[in-house]
């Protein structure tokens, strides 16, 4: 069997990943929420997150299939019934996301570039890494990755949140590979009292004030001061190249409220 040449990206960080490393042009189908780069939204939308068009896909006679993770195992259970080859990457942390980009790249005959692009992604984290070790004090940080019911972030954010100079308030939850366990109180986060709050709600648009009308995060530091920021979810929710947009961010707001007293 020779390298792929018809590939359909389920995920937009598979997509982003693929043309990342030079393989655009084999790519013939996407996700409905590819946004990354610019020339990926003119391929055929083949699936949102959890479902997809299996007769569109089937169509296109792609002969290898992008996934990530464990929530699209139904989606990648019917493609391989239907007889596709499927590879599904299921990254949690950072490294985890930077070996990812190295697996897609040897199956694509990328290795080199995917190792280059990892490479690069990793020294750009650590340049940021570098830069928030200059800071006077790390702020506390609350990552909320979805509002009802209260989800915090999972490990990559966290990591994320580190290496750009803050203190994530639920480090014992990162390693929760599933939403449902990283759910908390909202009670408990105003007991852990957070000096800014950084909100992703997975697809829709965070509102400021219905996190400020929550009962008793008026007395947290982060709404007192008014630093309730959003991030958008394809720069810090999805596990590929993107995360560093969501890093960066999330330096821009995390270096005002550590030079604050």
């Amino acid at each position: 069997m020779g390298l792929p040449e018809r590939i359909i990206c389920l995920t937009a960080e598979t997509t982003e990943i693929a043309f990342a490393l030079g393989a655009g042009a084999r790519v013939v189908g996407v996700s409905g929420y590819s946004v990354r780069p610019r020339q990926a939204r003119e391929k055929p939308k083949v699936a949102a997150y959890t479902s997809a068009k299996l007769d569109k896909i089937l169509g296109l006679r792609p002969d290898l299939v992008l996934a990530f993770s464990d929530l699209q195992a139904d989606l990648v259970r019917d493609l391989v019934k239907a007889g596709l080859s499927v590879l599904v990457t299921n990254q949690r942390s950072l490294s985890e996301t930077w070996d990812a980009i190295r697996l897609i790249g040897r199956t694509l005959g990328c290795a080199a570039e995917a190792e280059r692009l990892a490479a690069d992604l990793d020294a750009e984290v650590q340049q940021v890494r570098q830069e928030a070790e200059r800071l006077p004090r790390r702020p506390r940080v609350f990552f909320e990755e979805w509002d009802d019911p209260l989800i915090s972030g999972i490990r990559w954010v966290s990591e994320l949140i580190e290496a750009a100079g803050g203190v994530d308030i639920f480090p014992e939850l990162r390693d929760a590979a599933r939403a449902p366990d990283r759910v908390v109180d909202p009670a408990e986060v105003v007991r852990r009292n957070p000096e800014m709050i950084v909100a992703s709600w997975c697809g829709k648009k965070v509102v400021p004030d219905r996190i400020r009308a929550r009962p008793g995060w008026g007395a947290t530091s982060a709404v007192r001061h008014g630093r309730i920021h959003e991030i958008k979810s394809p720069d810090i929710l999805q596990p590929g190249p993107s995360l560093i947009q969501g890093l960066r961010q999330l330096a821009d707001c995390i270096a005002p409220a550590a030079l604050e007293p």
